[in-house]
């Protein structure tokens, strides 16, 4: 059985909408009897008339009319298939496998995305929760494309590394205490504070910071994520260790006050990709718009 000829196709709801054959072979840039032979082609193919010619018009028949409505929709899911393999074989159309850290602010990431899906619709971002040391392996194993890590890590010759972000650490304190200027470990030694579990790269900033000041404590609460931290300073149980990022929404909030650390403390992030031997456009991409929210 032969397919159906688009072409033909097209030129049937040409005629449809010009009304007449000359028309749509002007619209067309075709030879009148080319036209023609594609509606006698058609006509042929589907086994009945299409076209009614007329002195001045020419007029559909009720198949051609069936098959004219139906066609727009062939048509239309023609074009959508082209343009979806451009953009595919262009590099604007792609997954790309991210993984984060539990230091990345929870507030910055939405803005990233925001972004992206602004300026690239049609690359897709899939999100991992992975800790820096296993994203840095996944790397490797191409099981990642891009990883936001702590900063910083081991050099691996098939995952290239570049600083991007490195923002202050602060406390973030129950509103019912009443807050120095700044925390220093001394002050904080002797309360209840919380912060990244043990296996993070934030937990081993905190616990250097204390233990630079000739401190050793326990936290309170180890947790992996953020907003489950903040929610404890929120709710008078501890204070809070975190990127002053991730705080940004609560300096204002009656329930806390927000204080930086003496000795001050940075959290330093880098994004590392995979080394590719051929650009991966959609990779690219993403790169590009991590790279206008580095500091």
């Amino acid at each position: 059985m032969r397919n159906l000829n688009l072409d033909q196709l097209q030129t049937l709801i040409a005629i449809a909408d010009l009304g007449t054959f000359a028309a749509a072979a002007q619209a067309l840039h075709l030879a009148p009897p080319t036209v023609s032979l594609h509606i006698k082609e058609l006509e042929s193919r589907m086994e009945a008339m299409l076209v009614v010619r007329g002195r001045r018009q020419a007029e559909l028949t009720p198949v051609g009319e069936v098959l004219v409505q139906e066609g727009r929709k062939l048509l239309s899911a023609s074009d959508e298939l082209i343009d979806l393999v451009q953009r595919r074989a262009s590099g604007r159309e792609g997954i790309v496998k991210v993984g984060v850290s539990a230091g990345v602010s929870t507030r910055l990431l939405p803005m990233v995305l925001e972004v992206l899906s602004r300026e690239n619709p049609g690359v897709e971002v899939k999100l991992e929760a992975v800790g820096s040391a296993d994203a840095m392996h996944r790397l490797k194993t191409a099981t990642l494309d891009i990883a936001i890590v702590a900063s910083p890590q081991p050099l691996m010759a098939e995952v290239h590394m570049t600083p991007w972000r490195n923002d202050p650490m602060v406390a973030l304190l129950p509103a019912s205490w009443e807050a120095p200027e700044t925390v220093t470990p001394e002050w904080l030694a002797g309360r209840r504070w919380a912060s990244f579990a043990p296996a993070t790269q934030m937990h081993g900033l905190v616990s250097s910071w204390f233990g630079q000041a000739g401190f050793n404590p326990r936290p309170f609460l180890t947790l992996s994520y953020p907003g489950a931290l903040k929610s404890l300073a929120a709710a008078s149980q501890s204070a809070v260790l975190l990127p002053l990022e991730e705080v940004q929404d609560q300096m204002n909030s009656p329930d806390v006050h927000v204080r930086h650390l003496q000795p001050s403390l940075m959290r330093p992030m880098a994004v590392a990709h995979r080394r590719l031997s051929t650009p991966d456009l959609a990779v690219t991409a993403v790169l590009n718009v991590l790279a206008g929210f580095a500091n």
